[in-house]
């Protein structure tokens, strides 16, 4: 009886850790936020929705420091996603730019500056939040599921042999 006990919770085991170890990567990516910036009617216009196509409603706009920490905060986005932006003075370099919708919905922009004109093809998103440990974690889970199956094989050919 307790060879049982130990069996299902050895199939248990082994069955969350795969489950973890293939839902919990692609989880980490479900609602990312993508920006797009143009210029219309002279105005410096940011549009950002999640990777669902809903409207990035409220997150936060803000500029960040050369350390990559919080900065000086632009607006939020309306409830189109939108948000006209207002930038520093800046006539030559680089600015960067978090949109924020809180803890993993997040995009970054560098918008590079020419004579205090963003210039709109040189514009790029970066991957700042490191999803590295995604990985890690998930080759864990696999790794455990993988031993779990193991012992449970291994425990169901001895008591058949003995």
């Amino acid at each position: 009886m307790a060879t049982m006990a130990f069996l299902w919770r050895s199939l248990m085991v082994g069955t969350a850790s795969c489950a973890l170890a293939v839902g919990l990567p692609t989880a980490g990516h479900a609602h990312a936020i993508e920006s797009t910036i143009n210029y219309l009617d002279g105005e410096l216009q940011l549009h950002s929705n999640f990777s669902t196509g809903d409207a990035a409603a409220g997150a936060t706009v803000r500029l960040l420091q050369a350390d990559g920490s919080p900065g000086e905060e632009l607006g939020q986005m309306d409830a189109n996603g939108v948000l006209t932006l207002t930038l520093p003075a800046l006539q030559q370099g680089v600015l960067d730019v978090q949109i924020d919708g809180g803890p993993g919905h997040r995009d970054y922009l560098s918008l590079p500056m020419r004579e205090g004109v963003v210039q709109i093809d040189a514009v790029s998103q970066g991957e700042h939040a490191s999803t590295g440990w995604l990985a890690l974690l998930g080759g864990a889970g696999a790794g455990a599921g993988l031993y779990g199956g193991t012992v449970l094989v291994g425990r169901v050919r001895r008591s058949r042999m003995g």
